[in-house]
């Protein structure tokens, strides 16, 4: 996760929010609060790429869309969550200049309440 979806974690207090997965922060300026979580101030590109290389589960991307952005060419698959309300503003998805990325439906899961998930994988049409 970036810093920006770190800290409001920190701010109330919790300070490994995924305790059951190992956790990586991007941030140039954040210094350690919590020895589960690891903070990474270089590339996070070149980050992502080496953690795909290891043996293990998969890597999970959580919060905002300037690091989504920069990793978007090293996403393989899109989890997006909808809820039946519209909020008019937020965070995008995707901080990036306009470069479409390809990625085909591979799953959809609704709910009685009208949310649904929705799960992409790259490259399928």
């Amino acid at each position: 996760m970036g810093r920006g979806t770190y800290e409001p974690a920190l701010s109330a207090g919790i300070t490994s929010p995924y305790a059951h997965l190992r956790q990586y922060v991007f941030s140039r300026t954040l210094a350690g609060a919590d020895p589960a979580v690891e903070i990474v101030s270089g590339d996070p590109v070149a980050f992502v790429r080496e953690l795909k290389q290891q043996d293990g589960m998969d890597v999970w991307l959580c919060g905002g869309g300037e690091l989504a952005g920069t990793l978007l060419p090293e996403i393989d698959a899109l989890i997006v969550k909808c809820y039946p309300v519209a909020i008019g503003a937020g965070i995008p998805v995707f901080s990036t200049a306009f470069r479409p990325h390809r990625f085909g439906l591979v799953d959809s899961r609704s709910f009685a309440g009208g949310a649904a998930v929705l799960t992409y994988t790259r490259g399928l049409d």
